[in-house]
């Protein structure tokens, strides 16, 4: 992806979720410079890899495959694993009209994904097998706003803005805005996106970046390298 494409992405996402009442921290529009002059004081930031995230998942298709993503809160994976502390996460999406995020699962994560406001939230789920792999037979259950739903193999749920679903860990799941685009709120367990997300088909997590211009405000995927 083109940087000047991502810093579009940017001010075009930013304008959506204020439209719906949600405002970023103020760190979150940092210049590069600011958060270079700043990371000592930013170091949790950093380490819980909170911040901006747009991926094409490597594909170059953004619109056809692609993913906004804001985190805003990260817990510890040493906290999770010693069963107490900050076991949380919270992210902001958007999922625009027809724009798949491909179908995939979490080893770890738990999560209520959440239509925030918008369109409508399609997600279509499959089971996994007994070793967890993805299963084109099997299905199994999920919770639609508290409530306990089975699914079939290839069903898809059908979010309107103010309802949920909680997937587990072997609900494998691809979803896309229908009708438009969609607001999406993200509550989980500890996130990893460098480790905990597997795609069934081999590809990206994070987009190639053309720097055809200077970042707006820098990419989660950025902090390696501009802060190091």
């Amino acid at each position: 992806m083109k940087r000047s494409t991502i810093n579009d992405i940017m001010a075009e996402a930013d304008d959506l979720m204020r439209s719906y009442g949600f405002t970023l921290p103020p760190w979150a529009y940092w210049t590069p410079a600011e958060f270079k002059a700043r990371k000592e004081e930013a170091a949790e930031v950093i380490s819980a890899r909170n911040g901006w995230d747009i991926t094409d998942y490597g594909a170059g298709r953004y619109d056809e495959m692609g993913l906004f993503l804001f985190t805003l809160r990260n817990g510890r994976l040493a906290d999770l694993q010693r069963g107490g502390g900050m076991c949380y996460a919270e992210k902001l999406l958007i999922s625009k009209e027809n724009q798949l995020s491909p179908m995939h699962t979490h080893v770890i994560k738990a999560e209520d994904i959440i239509n925030r406001g918008g369109a409508t939230l399609v997600i279509e789920l499959f089971g996994s097998d007994a070793d967890g792999n993805f299963s084109e037979t099997t299905g199994g259950t999920v919770w639609c706003d508290g409530l306990k739903r089975p699914y079939g193999p290839g069903e898809k749920l059908r979010l309107n803005p103010g309802e949920s679903v909680t997937l587990m860990p072997g609900d494998w799941h691809a979803f896309w805005g229908e009708g438009g685009d969609v607001l999406i709120g993200e509550v989980s367990t500890v996130n990893d996106d460098e480790t905990d997300n597997i795609f069934r088909e081999p590809i990206g997590r994070f987009a190639n970046i053309e720097e055809d211009v200077d970042p707006t405000h820098l990419l989660v995927s950025d902090y390696k390298t501009w802060l190091a």
